[in-house]
């Protein structure tokens, strides 16, 4: 994995094997990253991402300068890797171990942008779940921006909040506000 763009554009990652992830594409990210550049200041950014994995979107979002990104996952590899390499590229990135459902409920936190990139298998019900905990508790500021990633056989568009949807290779980011 690279990092796309910012303090640490080309930057290269290797994230250990045994980790259970997909990390999303590098072509994927530079297409959803290129429309949330028209959308956001990075620097004024309060991240939450989700089902963080490797930390590929962290890591992208604090290369922009996000200011404060929390990173979520249930895989102690994962947010041990994840630590570890914010650490060492001094990343504003705090990393969380706890099942996103339950974190989810838990937290009263609110951030302008929640990237979401559970895994292609969950059922329908698994992935509107999420945008029904996040809007139901309120958990963007205003005109902030709930992003879910998923497969070709995921389609989330009647879910009320949606907005709009963008395809990049096998995956789909829809995105959800809460205007």
């Amino acid at each position: 994995m690279r990092i796309i763009s910012g303090k640490y554009k080309g930057k290269r990652l290797t994230a250990p094997k045994k980790l259970p992830v997909r990390p999303t594409t590098d072509m994927a990210k530079e297409a959803l990253f290129n429309i949330l550049n028209n959308r956001f200041y990075f620097d004024e950014l309060k991240v939450l991402d989700l089902f963080s994995g490797t930390g590929n979107i962290s890591y992208e979002f604090a290369s922009r300068g996000a200011k404060k990104i929390t990173a979520v996952d249930g895989h102690q590899g994962c947010v041990g890797y994840i630590s570890k390499t914010a650490q060492e590229l001094d990343f504003p990135i705090s990393t969380i171990k706890s099942d996103v459902y339950k974190f989810l409920q838990r937290t009263s936190e609110k951030f302008d942008l929640i990237f979401a990139d559970p895994p292609y298998g969950f059922d329908h019900e698994q992935f509107l779940n999420i945008a029904d905990i996040v809007f139901e508790k309120e958990l963007l500021l205003s005109e902030g921006l709930l992003i879910v990633e998923h497969s070709e056989q995921t389609n989330l568009s009647e879910y009320p909040k949606f907005s709009e949807q963008r395809k990049y290779g096998g995956s789909i980011f829809s995105f959800f506000e809460a205007v």
